[in-house]
C-alpha cells in the first residue's frame, strides 16, 4: 500500500542535486519522480526511483544524508477531477497531508503523498477503492 522514497537533504547552493544525480547515475538508478522543498539553509529533494534501497545505500556511501520513508502511491485515471476526488476522501476524515507532488506515468496520473495519520489514510482509502500503487507496479509502468 505504500512504496520507498528517498529523502535527501541537500545545501541550498548551486551543484548540489547534480552530485545526487550524479550518484544515482553512476550507480544505474532510474529516478522516476522528484521534488525538492526548500527553505534558505537547505534542501529536502523527495525521490522516487526504480531501486530504492540501493539508492539509500550508494546515496550514503557518496557521503550524504539521506533517508528512505514510507509514501503512499495512489494510481488514478488522467482526467481533470481525479486528484481532487482522492484527497477529497481524506479532508473529509480530518486527514491533512504533509507533502503531496503528482505527475503522469504510463498515462495515468500519480499521487505522492505522506499524511498526519498513516493507517487512517489506508483504511479510508481502501474503503473508498482507490488504487495504490506498489513499487513493482510503478516500475512497470516506467
Amino acid at each position: 500500500m505504500t512504496i520507498h522514497q528517498i529523502s535527501v537533504f541537500v545545501q541550498n547552493q548551486t551543484g548540489s542535486v547534480i552530485t545526487v544525480l550524479n550518484v544515482l547515475k553512476e550507480a544505474g538508478i532510474q529516478i522516476i519522480a522528484s521534488t525538492i522543498a526548500d527553505t534558505q539553509e537547505y534542501g529536502i529533494y523527495r525521490i522516487i526511483c526504480s531501486e530504492p534501497s540501493r539508492a539509500l545505500n550508494v546515496l550514503k556511501q557518496a557521503g550524504l544524508s539521506v533517508q528512505m520513508m514510507d509514501v503512499f502511491a495512489v494510481e488514478l485515471d488522467n482526467r481533470p477531477g481525479c486528484a481532487a476526488e482522492a484527497l477529497k476522501v481524506l479532508a473529509d476524515a480530518g486527514v491533512s497531508l504533509n507533502y503531496l507532488y503528482s505527475f503522469l506515468l504510463g498515462g495515468k496520473g500519480i499521487l505522492i503523498f505522506r499524511t498526519n495519520d498513516t493507517e487512517k489514510a489506508r483504511e479510508l482509502m481502501c474503503l473508498n477503492r482507490l488504487s495504490f500503487l506498489s513499487e513493482d507496479k510503478l516500475n512497470q509502468l516506467n
